[in-house]
């Protein structure tokens, strides 16, 4: 869950963008659009989900990890955690 104010709009464009795309997915499957663009706006759904998944995990990982005392090791530690994740999730 996003915990800032900023965090949370974030979250809230991401998914009002991907209601966007979904809505798009939908209209060219009831008009019986050619499968590449078809396709091509699947992989951007999947791509729109993970950008998602990953701001709010970043956000929890964040929130969670990083107490007010936090270390230059513990905030790296925390950067590579969400980098891997990212990276997996492309």
């Amino acid at each position: 869950m996003p915990h800032s104010p900023e965090e949370k709009k974030r979250a809230l464009t991401r998914v009002r963008r991907l209601r966007g795309q979904i809505d798009a997915l939908e209209r060219a499957l009831e008009s019986g659009e050619a499968c590449g663009p078809v396709l091509q706006q699947i992989a951007a759904v999947r791509g729109a989900v993970n950008g998602l998944m990953a701001g709010v995990l970043e956000s929890h990982l964040r929130e969670e990890f990083l107490p007010l005392g936090e270390t230059d090791a513990q905030r790296a530690s925390i950067d590579d955690a969400v980098s891997l994740v990212r990276s997996y999730l492309r």
